[in-house]
């Protein structure tokens, strides 16, 4: 089955999506200039999630990439969820206190995030009330710790992933009379995410990373080279420490058992994620909240307890928050889904971003007009014209990452026939050959963090 090439392209653009941050009175204050992003799926329906958001009530804005697991409802729940969590954990003592409010007296409550969404990005209309019930307990159990100036940024990003994930294991044990939304808290409680979130604050970068997503910066050095900087480790069976974090963690009796086959137990690729009550839970409690449910097995449930769960929990979402203060070399930061990372290379990835840029910035400068105009020059500009075209195919930097990800050959170059080829596999054997790819890459602003040193020095 072949694929033209402009059936191609709708394919791999049908999930973009870019922002470009407000100037005001001609100037940007923001450190973020833009972002681009897209995903493209394996699983249907696509596993991955992502979202970004500008913190309205503290500066800042949060960008995040999911990777769900045995399904995407807890990729689901954590895109929608873990930025309110961790924007509400940033906020000062008063301004916590006037959403409270707000929400007693019944009054509009001041707006926390605004999302910058594709059309795609779905979210669980039906339990929203109750995520946002239970959000306001957060900010509530905020309040009664009577600390001021309140959390670190590292604090606050902690704290809202492991909040979270406690949320989603205690919402499942709760009572719910709504069956619709006690199928949901099963789906997201016993389905899995990994979870890596940017928090950009002027030169202030943070990020938080729980499992194998992965953020890396590209860096221009003064002589115009590139250099990578990873700002992740891969939580797997592959990291040092790791395996040595759940060593301590359980009893020497099960260091030959913790990893299997380079899985958690013998299952779980990452060693850490959202979700997997499975890996959490008590067999007792498992067994429980499963036999009051309706149909686990209509609900795509997998139950299995592994040979040797003897300590739980094995699984955290706690996650490893990084800082990095932003130099003016530091040009962009691509996060991704290891769907990425499987096919392309850290340094790889930056080439491509960086490459990508200096294709841009040679197409901008318009040709000057030579006067008289004759056709011969008329056409020598069309020409020129037309090959800037082809060669820098697509605007969106996700989307040229996602193409050179599953179209490449050895020589690094996009072969288009096993691009056609990798986008028209039937899904069962996808799986094989690529994972749901989701990628977002922002692009820093280097004039703004050139002010910040000078106006602080």
């Amino acid at each position: 089955f072949q694929l033209s090439p402009s059936q191609i392209n709708d394919m791999l653009r049908a999930g973009e999506l870019s922002h470009k941050t407000l100037v005001l009175n001609g100037k940007n204050a923001n450190s973020v200039l833009r972002f681009e992003s897209n995903q493209l799926a394996s699983n249907t329906p696509i596993e991955d999630r992502r979202s970004a958001a500008t913190c309205l009530q503290t500066k800042g804005m949060m960008f995040g990439v999911f990777d769900g697991h045995a399904g995407s409802a807890c990729a689901q729940a954590v895109s929608e969820r873990l930025l309110h969590y961790i924007a509400v954990s940033l906020m000062s003592r008063q301004t916590l206190e006037e959403i409270e409010l707000a929400v007693e007296c019944m009054k509009p409550v001041l707006p926390i995030l605004q999302w910058h969404k594709h059309p795609n990005d779905g979210e669980y209309r039906e339990i929203t009330s109750q995520y946002f019930e239970n959000l306001r307990v957060y900010w509530q159990h905020l309040l009664d710790l009577d600390t001021e100036p309140g959390f670190s940024l590292e604090e606050a990003m902690i704290s809202a992933f492991k909040r979270l994930d406690s949320d989603i294991s205690l919402e499942v044990q709760a009572p719910q009379e709504n069956e619709l939304m006690r199928n949901i808290a099963l789906q997201v409680a016993f389905s899995g995410a990994t979870a890596c979130v940017a928090h950009v604050d002027g030169v202030h970068l943070h990020v938080a990373n729980t499992g194998d997503c992965r953020a890396v910066l590209g860096v221009q050095e003064e002589d115009g080279t590139w250099s990578t900087l990873p700002l992740t480790r891969d939580h797997n069976a592959f990291d040092e420490f790791e395996i040595r974090r759940l060593k301590r963690e359980h009893p020497r009796s099960e260091e030959k058992t913790l990893f299997v086959n380079d899985r958690l137990l013998g299952i779980l690729m990452p060693s850490r994620a959202f979700g997997d009550v499975q890996l959490k839970w008590s067999k007792e409690l498992q067994h429980s909240v499963l036999e009051n449910s309706s149909d686990a097995e209509a609900l795509n449930i997998y139950q299995y307890v592994p040979p040797n769960y003897h300590t739980p929990p094995y699984l955290t979402a706690e996650p490893e928050v990084t800082y990095h203060k932003l130099r003016s070399k530091d040009k962009f930061l691509v996060l991704a889904s290891d769907g990425l990372w499987e096919m392309l290379s850290n340094e790889k990835v930056v080439k491509l971003v960086a490459g990508h840029l200096t294709e841009l910035n040679e197409q901008k400068p318009q040709l000057p007009f030579e006067k008289p105009v004759n056709l011969g020059y008329m056409h020598s500009l069309l020409l020129q014209r037309k090959n800037r075209g082809i060669a820098s195919l697509d605007q969106n930097i996700a989307t040229h990452l996602i193409r050179h990800a599953i179209g490449s050959n050895e020589y690094g170059e996009v072969d288009q026939e096993k691009l056609a080829a990798m986008l028209t596999l039937p899904e069962d054997l996808a799986r094989m050959y690529r994972d749901d790819i989701t990628v977002t890459v922002v692009y820093f602003n280097s004039e703004t963090i050139e002010n910040y040193y000078r106006n602080n020095e």
